[in-house]
């Protein structure tokens, strides 16, 4: 009796051990399994890009920032439209900005030659064209021999600053028609202003950019200047090295040349480099 007791109480703890380690191995199985599933995905980060825009761009840049959105939730904008020349100097002079997209190359070269752009993002994107701007009911000024006729005022981006009134003196000093103009000419600080002088009245004509014409009910397209009587009208795009959300200027930077934003600009009559 005490042999058989022996080998019952061994059988009893050995029992025990095999069931505390089938739960062990139970647990670890479990254990192993929770390690294989995925941590649940959490949000984005959200991300506020500042994009200084040319002014030509603002109704482009609305719809870009919809679209962008669709895939990138976690992503909001603030635009800043006015003229290349104007965003160019904000940069120099250390105001923030994440993108920078310029209406000229010229004034993107000064950023890059201070080291203020990520020289490897830069591209260029797009294509534009200048042209005269009369009221609709104007029938004085037919095309840019005319303006010599004009008896009102001729608006002009302030060339210094705005590429597009740089690009206007160009092809007027190539039409030989600079010095005549110069005389009636009153400048504006952005090319939606010249736009916005033209449609008011306090302008008789003014040259802006193609795309801006189209945009207006209220003014007609009286000519359109020859590109070679101006330097070429492209605009490039760049992150701005001082970002401080580099990863995500980048993207949207790649994302201005895919297909759905090239549609976009094409929409407001630009011609997209590929």
């Amino acid at each position: 009796m005490i042999k058989f007791k022996s080998v019952s109480r061994v059988w009893l703890a050995a029992s025990l051990i095999i069931v505390l380690l089938a739960a062990g191995m139970a647990g670890c199985g479990q254990q192993a399994d929770q390690e294989k599933e995925p941590a649940p995905k959490t949000a984005a980060e959200p991300v506020t890009l500042l994009v200084s825009v040319a002014a030509s761009l603002t109704d482009a840049a609305a719809d870009l920032e919809k679209l962008y959105q669709e895939e990138h939730s976690n992503v909001s904008f603030t635009f800043n439209p006015a003229s290349s020349g104007k965003l160019q100097q904000q940069i120099e002079q250390g105001a923030p900005a994440d993108v920078f997209i310029s209406a000229a190359e010229d004034k993107m070269d000064a950023l890059e030659e201070k080291d203020l752009i990520i020289k490897e993002t830069r591209k260029d994107i797009l294509k534009n064209s200048i042209v005269l701007i009369v009221a609709k009911d104007n029938t004085t000024v037919k095309g840019f021999n005319d303006l010599n006729n004009a008896k009102g005022k001729i608006a002009l981006g302030e060339p210094e600053s705005v590429p597009a009134g740089k690009y206007a003196q160009e092809s007027l000093t190539s039409m030989n028609l600079w010095d005549q103009v110069q005389a009636k000419a009153v400048y504006a600080q952005d090319v939606r202003q010249v736009l916005a002088y033209v449609e008011s009245g306090d302008a008789e004509a003014g040259i802006v950019y193609k795309t801006d014409a189209q945009i207006s009910d209220k003014v007609k397209i009286a000519a359109q200047a020859e590109g070679s009587t101006h330097s070429s009208l492209v605009y490039p795009v760049a992150v701005v090295k001082a970002s401080e959300n580099q990863e995500a200027a980048r993207d949207f930077v790649e994302f201005l040349s895919s297909d759905e934003a090239q549609a976009v600009f094409e929409k407001y009559g630009f011609t997209t480099i590929e």
